[in-house]
């Protein structure tokens, strides 16, 4: 891991990943009333709970792995170490892999289509308003490791 004592600008993204993911969610519940209830079958619900505790265990582990690494977790904040130990050695985003994991389980466990459909939007946002100009920003801070990094792990999964 290579320590950055000066950091440049953070990555700039265009809205805070829980914002996104708290501004999805209550659209997908606004939604409800106009959309019908998924047909579900009863392991659904369980199901939903599934990725509730999966979604919350990657992005917690993640949360850790950064915090013992000694660099900041929000994205305003400058990077001070590039993380790929951890989650980080299976995807490059676990944090907001976890995001779209809680998402699904919540759609699912309450059996809410409007957060379902959110899913999709919420997942492109992420993707092109945060990760794209997170991996910019990375490959300037650490462009030989990261350009490693990004060979080796894949994005998503």
């Amino acid at each position: 891991m290579t320590l950055i004592t000066q950091p440049k600008a953070a990555p700039g993204v265009i809205a805070r990943p829980p914002l996104l993911f708290l501004g999805a969610l209550l659209a997908g519940f606004a939604l409800g009333p106009v959309l019908p209830p998924p047909a579900l079958n009863p392991f659904g619900r369980a199901t939903g709970g599934v990725l509730i505790v999966a979604a919350l265990t990657l992005a917690g582990w993640a949360i850790a792995t950064m915090r013992r690494a000694d660099t900041p977790v929000p994205t305003w904040q400058p990077t001070r170490r590039l993380v790929t130990s951890g989650p980080y050695r299976i995807t490059r985003n676990p944090i907001y892999l976890g995001l779209l994991l809680l998402h699904a389980g919540l759609g699912l466990a309450s059996n809410a289509t409007g957060v379902l459909a959110t899913l999709v939007p919420l997942a492109a946002l992420l993707h092109w308003g945060v990760i794209l100009r997170e991996e910019r920003y990375l490959t300037r801070l650490f462009p030989d490791e990261y350009s490693a990094y990004r060979q080796q792990v894949r994005r998503w999964l």
